[in-house]
């Protein structure tokens, strides 16, 4: 079996997995589903009685395991309690705004945290080093809130270069950069440790006395051998951003996921909040296939090894 087919085969068990836990969980949690759709409104148990057929709550635990599984392939994962909508549709309308933030944070964060992780790297222990290695440290320390405000007070309301709140590609670049500075944090210090240990292997001492070039090396030789551990991290830093930076939105006023699930776990929308679990795990199953189908790609022996 080729090494993407493993791959794809492995994550099968996986999402059974998870799902199976949402459904459990949410089995167990006190509390009539009927009463928190109905939301305090007086109703007959006749009414209740039907809204409960209707949601399938009359059938046993069983049966709605094996329902509640088939519709989640599908993607049908129920009405929410208080829009009476199809929840899938209530996500879609909420996705592309924190998948803007995602990859705009990813952007910035990959950018500069490469160029610290680099500069850093190839100079160890040197004024440099600490520099980079210490704004790196600025970037995962502060409070993403923090980070916000003093963006919003300086370049949106003393400076304004961009606009706070809204929609398009100026509205993205505070929240990005926000958002960007934590992943930029952990990925320079990722990079910097990969590169030393990476110009320390005899095939790069076998590239000096060849006589390449400092450049070279690093680009060609030293970056692509260090890059997996970067790769990982920045696959996780992406899922979790995509399933919602909630402090980030809340600050910019911005739609997303986070806010979402934060609102629906409030008013215990349990169809919503089912729903959102199922796609943030299933976010985070496909992102790690694709980390490790990135793998084979940056070195070819690991798919010669996986496949053996």
């Amino acid at each position: 079996m080729s090494f993407i087919a493993r791959r794809i085969m492995s994550i099968i068990p996986v999402i059974l997995f998870t799902w199976s836990m949402v459904f459990i969980v949410l089995q167990v949690i006190p509390g009539d589903p009927v009463n928190l759709m109905l939301a305090g409104v007086p109703a007959s148990e006749e009414v209740r009685q039907r809204e409960r057929e209707r949601l399938g709550l009359d059938k046993p635990v069983v049966e709605r395991y094996f329902t509640f599984l088939g519709k989640a392939a599908t993607g049908d994962l129920g009405e929410g309690f208080r829009s009476r909508r199809p929840v899938t549709v209530m996500i879609q309308e909420q996705m592309w705004p924190t998948i803007e933030l995602a990859l705009g944070g990813l952007c910035f964060g990959v950018m500069f945290g490469f160029v610290l992780g680099v500069c850093a790297g190839i100079r160890p222990n040197s004024w440099v080093d600490s520099t980079c290695m210490v704004l790196a440290l600025v970037g995962v320390s502060l409070p993403s809130f923090w980070i916000g405000m003093i963006l919003i007070y300086v370049f949106g309301n003393l400076l304004m270069w961009v606009p706070i709140t809204g929609r398009g590609f100026g509205a993205l670049i505070l929240p990005s950069i926000t958002v960007g500075l934590f992943v930029a944090g952990g990925f320079a210090r990722l990079i910097r440790s990969s590169i030393i240990e990476a110009m320390n292997q005899d095939y790069i001492r076998t590239a000096r006395a060849k006589g390449l070039s400092r450049t070279r090396i690093v680009l060609k030789h030293a970056l692509r051998n260090a890059m997996i551990p970067p790769v990982t991290l920045l696959g996780i830093q992406f899922a979790v951003l995509i399933g919602g930076a909630v402090v980030t939105e809340n600050v910019f006023a911005r739609p997303g996921l986070g806010t979402m699930l934060v609102d629906a776990v409030l008013a215990k929308d349990m169809p919503l909040v089912q729903a959102l679990i199922v796609y943030k795990t299933a976010v985070y199953i496909l992102v790690n296939l694709v980390i490790d189908l990135a793998y084979g790609a940056i070195d070819p022996r690991i798919r010669v090894e996986q496949g053996s």
